[in-house]
């Protein structure tokens, strides 16, 4: 997904699971709400779209997506516990009992219907509710912040960078949130020190 940090610069990052796609860089509370993206119901269609939802594979376009306020309010509560959750699991604790009761609670609703369309594709009956993508975000946070996939929840090394990420490289050893910033910034501060070293 590519994201635009409020210093300007864009980057390419992959949260590496819906959960994370959602939490970690559609804004939130406190200092997070400098990143908030998800103002109106349109703008969570938006996202959708853009996400790993993939709409279209499902033969859905944004307009055959029905969101309300009170659904809004659902998928930032959820990304509230998302976040919680993943703060705590890349820290290598546990989901807190009150981020997993929202989880779980959003992870129990409806999802959407799918069906097999006239030119035997799969797709989703239309309208989709924001309420039933926002129970299969809850439903990818159940598994991306349990174990076994919980061990590789992870937070960008970078001192002045919170983004967290689901770790799918095959070692496990990603550490940045994405080689476009934190890594790039790294490599040069790697590359200047080196340069400073005496010879």
């Amino acid at each position: 997904m590519r994201v635009r940090h409020p210093d300007g610069q864009a980057f390419t990052f992959d949260a590496g699971t819906l959960c994370l796609e959602l939490s970690s860089v559609t804004g939130g509370e406190g200092h997070r709400a400098r990143y908030e993206v998800l103002h109106s119901p349109a703008d969570f269609v938006r996202w959708a779209a853009a996400s790993r939802l993939d709409l279209r594979a499902h033969g859905v376009r944004p307009g055959d997506v029905v969101v309300t306020e009170e659904e809004l309010a659902l998928v930032k509560r959820l990304r509230e516990a998302v976040w919680a959750g993943a703060w705590a699991t890349a820290g290598g604790g546990a989901v807190p009992p009150a981020a997993a009761t929202v989880i779980n609670e959003v992870a129990g609703m409806a999802v959407p219907v799918p069906f097999i369309a006239a030119d035997g594709a799969r797709a989703w009956r239309r309208p989709v509710r924001g309420d039933q993508l926002a129970a299969l975000i809850a439903r990818d946070a159940v598994a991306a912040l349990t174990p076994p996939t919980a061990a590789r929840v992870r937070m960008c090394a970078a001192d002045d960078c919170a983004l967290i990420y689901l770790d799918t490289s095959r070692p496990g050893n990603r550490r940045w949130c994405s080689m476009d910033r934190c890594g790039n910034r790294a490599k040069v501060r790697g590359h200047r020190l080196r340069g400073k070293e005496p010879s």
